[in-house]
């Protein structure tokens, strides 16, 4: 793997870290953010290792199909993929800090945890 696609892993790897942490804190939508923000870095670590490219663009179905990973791959990212937009900006009177729950950021976490560790034993 070469240096660049190497540093997005490592921060990649820092990030899920950051969402286990802010999981057990019980900062939820925290634990969301830091969940996507890892997949979205694992994801870049790949495209950069295989094309020398990085997309700045958020959305993990994107990076994902252009990375041609499979289908089951690509539905986690969908199901993760809101979270970005969710956890970031208020609507209305609602706080973003409200919007994830213990069963919702758990779920992201897992998904999260479950693409990177796949990336990692057949991609990277």
């Amino acid at each position: 793997m070469n240096s660049l696609a190497q540093v997005w892993w490592k921060q990649a790897e820092r990030d899920l870290q950051s969402a286990r942490n802010s999981f057990d804190s019980k900062d939820y939508y925290a634990s969301a953010f830091w969940a996507h923000q890892s997949l979205e870095k694992g994801l870049k670590a790949l495209l950069i290792k295989k094309s020398n490219e990085l997309q700045k663009i958020h959305n993990l179905v994107k990076l994902a199909r252009d990375l041609n990973l499979p289908e089951e791959i690509v539905k986690k990212c969908a199901q993760v993929n809101p979270v970005y937009i969710e956890v970031r900006y208020p609507e209305g009177k609602s706080l973003p800090a409200d919007k994830i729950n213990k069963v919702e950021a758990e779920q992201v976490l897992l998904m999260a945890e479950e693409v990177l560790e796949w990336l990692k034993e057949n991609q990277l």
